[in-house]
């Protein structure tokens, strides 16, 4: 196979699981943006987590509600847990990897916050640690899988969200994964601005 034919293989997969995974997840990417801003609107804040290229999904999605997404307006309470080099190597060598999102977990989040936790496996033991340590805390849950689901498709409850891309593939889920995440920020925009054109 031709480099110019593999490439081209991998826009046709991507696209064609895209279009297969907004009938299954538009639903609940939909219940995901009212839980959001129901947080939100109640003076709370968002959390996320990740390792890896999931990682660069929490900071991204934290960026664009910190920030802006498409449109202008005030700044939305967000924060990456992947992003203080000090917490995560003090937590690391003190305590274990396990513990790294748990402990901010445990010590920023309150009641009513939601936790944004990826993980394209559905395996990632500190992405589970944290969802144990969101679930003390009264908070919800919104989840970013893959193949299945994995353990963490087992730990959610009600109330919170699920988002399981319906591949196997590491590099499909991410993808899917960004558009989920932009899905996400003009939902909550929507919600906040109204409607635009």
């Amino acid at each position: 196979m031709s480099l110019i034919a593999r490439i081209s293989d991998h826009f046709e997969e991507s696209a064609k699981l895209k279009l297969a995974a907004a009938e299954k997840l538009a639903g609940p990417i939909a219940d995901a943006v009212d839980r959001m801003v129901a947080a939100l609107a109640a003076d709370r804040k968002i959390l996320a987590c990740g390792n890896g290229g999931s990682a660069g999904d929490a900071q991204h999605f934290a960026a664009e509600l910190i920030g802006r997404f498409e449109r202008e307006r005030p700044e939305l309470a967000a924060i990456s847990l992947t992003t203080d080099s000090s917490i995560l190597t003090a937590v690391a060598n003190d305590y274990r990897f396990e513990e790294v999102f748990a402990k901010q977990v445990r010590g920023l989040g309150q009641a009513g916050d939601v936790l944004v936790a990826i993980s394209t496996s559905g395996n990632s033991a500190n992405v589970i640690s944290a969802i144990h340590a969101a679930q003390e805390r009264d908070m919800v849950v919104v989840a970013l899988t893959g193949k299945g689901g994995g353990r963490i498709g087992s730990l959610l409850r009600e109330g919170d969200v699920h988002l399981c891309v319906p591949h196997d593939r590491t590099a499909r889920i991410q993808e899917v994964h960004l558009l989920m995440i932009h899905c996400l920020c003009d939902g909550i925009d929507s919600a906040l601005l109204g409607e635009q054109d």
